[in-house]
């Protein structure tokens, strides 16, 4: 049996709330594959994003363990947690999190400011993958002249400047009217297409129908995996 690309096991996540304790997730045993397009769904409170967090490294479990092919991300430090985020995941957010400051260009560039890519590569890769998504031609423009779904273009590119092996989206398409959030599903099929695992946050069914398999949360823990 080949081992799968993430795996949670046991994974529970605690938060205190003055004296009262949220289990925003409890004990759940979940894997991803390579190449794999997983869909997350369940109303809003139902853990999603927590675990999409958990995931990517951007969060720690409170109880049980995260692995990463053969790799225990829960035994590693915040440095080299981060190192490992920044190498291998790629992050899509709802508010797309863009710098305003920067151009589109810029934007897409800043992971790699961060891995210590010169100046020179971080241009090439980020125009080439800005290309990829469509906005070739918007290089120089900031993200207030920018649409929602341009925006949201200019996050993919952003998130797949390293060459991650997963690509997490938490409700990419719910700040854009039903068109644009068609085409940024599109281009997350295509991303899946060409090799990535991809695991999509949503509360949209229709969003959810992309996926080839659906995992549905409730209350922190799955209630489904289909």
């Amino acid at each position: 049996m080949s081992i799968p690309l993430l795996a949670c096991e046991r994974v529970s996540k605690l938060y205190t709330l003055g004296r009262s304790t949220v289990r925003a997730l409890q004990a759940v045993n979940l894997t991803v594959d390579s190449r794999e397009f997983l869909a997350l769904v369940g109303p809003s409170g139902s853990g999603k994003s927590t675990l999409l967090h958990l995931m990517g490294g951007l969060d720690v479990p409170s109880d049980g363990r995260l692995r990463y092919r053969d790799q225990d991300l829960t035994s590693l430090d915040a440095d080299a947690l981060a190192d490992w985020r920044a190498e291998h995941v790629g992050f899509v957010f709802q508010t797309f999190q863009l710098v305003p400051t920067l151009t589109a260009l810029e934007n897409a560039a800043l992971p790699l400011l961060f891995r210590g890519v010169s100046s020179q590569g971080r241009r090439e890769q980020a125009n080439e993958m800005l290309d990829r998504v469509g906005l070739g031609e918007r290089l120089d423009h900031r993200p207030k002249e920018l649409s929602g779904g341009e925006q949201q273009r200019v996050a993919l590119a952003r998130a797949l400047v390293g060459n991650p092996e997963l690509l997490l989206a938490d409700e990419p398409t719910g700040n854009l009217d039903a068109a644009t959030g068609q085409t940024i599903l599109d281009l997350l099929g295509d991303l899946h297409d060409d090799g990535i695992a991809v695991v999509l946050a949503t509360h949209d069914p229709q969003a959810a129908e992309r996926a080839e398999r659906s995992v549905r949360l409730h209350d922190g823990r799955i209630q489904v995996d289909a």
